[in-house]
């Protein structure tokens, strides 16, 4: 393995213009499409070299892409990405929505046929959601997270997975109050910014072998992330989601982080930088409530909110080196398949899905509850009553229960079309969970 500094002395890029990195088998966040200098230039030059010797940038091989729908069209896409979805049949009205990000020289194919999101989709009933990025974009298909102009609220890629969000909302019908977010690597650290810029969108999300929210905004800074991440303070971590965030955001998503302890391209550092950020975000401190060993030689380490629930989870896997943690098998606990950067320790979609509560959406069919959250009704007790609204769609808006966009109305949470924004149209909506409504004009038990 060549050190990454004599590849750039080899293309004349002076040693004292980048970072010195911790580890020789790493590669590179990739090429910029908009330079910032001559710092960028040289190392968006030494990028291609770098590709042809890390280990994080092997030809990752073709995955089927069976299953997944390629939507066009979802917005003004200012990031020039591609949406994919899956969503499995007979899916209801108000369920939940996962966007999960592929990581360098991957794609959403790609992480569709490996992570075992599918799997759990199908189990506990939600629609998936894969942005794909690509060459145009980046030279090794990663997601800029490190670029402030596709990483920021309202620009580039963020925007363009915002919209994708949009769309899929309205396609599926899913709840806007139980959308999340979860990524590996590039996407992984993209993911943080997501949670950082969009709180309200987001009610939760999963790191996996990333880094911290605007821990870079240049490549320069990017290899220093990486390799050994800034040592701020859970204050100052915190206070760059808290700038990132609308003002005035009061709720926060609830966030897991996963990391190999084994990892050379990502320190294992930036885990611990990660927990740090968010249980400040969350006001707690940095001292776990509890820990638990699952399989694969992994710890969770649990830090709860003031209600005792779990508002961050960090999994720290033996041994594991850079890559998103499956566990292929037929087993309630087992998915995903083994692969570049797919490594066969414990299946993370699992127990992130169980983290979120997702398990709890298929109670019915005898899963267990997640994590020792509040769960599903006591067994044998009679549900409660749905509760319902009839109103003309001008009172509901004014409610909160609905929307209007364009002279329009939607119905907050599920996004259904509900018709003109006026007086005159009315309709019954029912509350599937707080803040989100379906509508129910003909049956509101239904």
């Amino acid at each position: 393995m060549t050190e990454p500094h004599s590849l750039f002395r080899s293309l004349k890029i002076p040693a004292s213009k980048v970072s010195r990195p911790r580890s020789a088998g790493s590669r590179p966040p990739g090429k910029s499409r908009r330079p910032l200098g001559r710092v960028r230039r040289w190392l968006t030059a030494a990028t291609g070299a770098l590709t042809l010797t890390a280990g994080l940038l092997v030809t990752v091989p073709t995955a089927s892409a069976a299953g997944l729908t390629q939507i066009t069209g979802f917005g003004s896409n200012p990031g020039n990405l591609s949406l994919y979805a899956y969503a499995p049949d007979g899916l209801p009205v108000g369920a939940p929505l996962v966007v999960a990000l592929h990581g360098c020289t991957q794609s959403a194919q790609d992480y569709y046929a490996h992570s075992g999101w599918p799997k759990f989709a199908d189990r506990y009933g939600f629609a998936l959601v894969l942005p794909q990025t690509g060459g145009a974009n980046n030279a090794n298909s990663c997601f800029n997270w490190f670029e402030p102009g596709d990483s920021t609220r309202g620009q580039g890629e963020a925007l363009s997975i915002r919209q994708m969000v949009d769309t899929a909302v309205a396609r599926y019908g899913s709840d806007r109050g139980r959308v999340y977010i979860t990524g590996l690597s590039a996407g992984g650290a993209m993911t943080a910014n997501m949670l950082a810029a969009y709180p309200d969108v987001f009610a939760g999300g999963a790191v996996d072998s990333g880094l911290p929210a605007i821990c870079a905004t240049g490549v320069a800074a990017a290899y220093t992330c990486m390799y050994s991440p800034p040592d701020r303070t859970p204050a100052q971590w915190g206070d760059l989601v808290r700038s990132a965030a609308p003002a005035g955001t009061g709720s926060w998503p609830r966030v897991a982080v996963w990391q190999g302890t084994a990892d050379t391209t990502v320190s294992p550092a930036n885990a611990t930088e990660l927990r740090d950020q968010w249980t400040n975000v969350w006001g707690v401190g940095q001292t776990p409530s509890r820990t638990e060993s699952l399989s694969g030689g992994t710890t969770v380490s649990v830090y709860e909110d003031a209600a005792g629930r779990p508002a961050v989870q960090v999994y720290s896997v033996s041994g594991m080196r850079h890559g998103l943690a499956v566990d292929p098998g037929s087993g309630t606990e087992q998915c995903g398949a083994a692969g570049t950067y797919y490594l066969d320790t414990i299946c993370s979609s699992y127990q992130t899905a169980r983290f979120w509560g997702l398990d709890r959406e298929a109670r019915g069919d005898g899963e267990e509850g997640g994590d020792g959250e509040e769960g599903g009704e006591t067994p044998g007790d009679p549900p409660p009553p749905p509760t319902c609204h009839t109103a003309s769609n001008y009172d509901h808006t004014v409610a909160g229960r609905a929307y209007q966009s364009g002279g329009y109305t939607y119905a907050t949470g599920s996004g259904q079309t509900m018709g003109l924004w006026n007086t005159f149209i009315v309709h019954t909506l029912r509350e599937t969970s707080p803040g989100s409504y379906v509508i129910a004009d003909s049956d509101c038990s239904s």
